[in-house]
């Protein structure tokens, strides 16, 4: 079953590899979307795949890259729209 997630993650998660550590554990999980660093110094991320892979990905989403310290990672599930053909960083 595919699963869309909507994720805002905070605390030391800008400057320290995050989109694109991101962008490598997307494609390894196999799951499409984006991610990209939002004005407040969180990090944003829309992902939709199969959900043992979805599930994966949020969970490395939690603790990001070893530079990082995420301290929140709020999570918010819909419908797929399959808009998406790949992952990528968003600027």
């Amino acid at each position: 079953m595919q699963v869309r997630v909507h994720l805002i993650i905070s605390g030391r998660v800008q400057g320290v590899g995050f989109r694109h550590n991101c962008v490598q554990a997307a494609r390894k999980y196999g799951v499409h979307g984006w991610v990209r660093n939002s004005e407040d110094g969180c990090v944003e991320v829309v992902a939709e795949g199969e959900e043992t892979s979805l599930e994966a990905f949020v969970c490395w989403c939690r603790c990001g890259p070893p530079a990082a310290s995420v301290l929140a990672c709020r999570e918010s599930y819909a419908q797929p729209t399959g808009e998406f053909d790949s992952f990528e960083a968003a600027f």
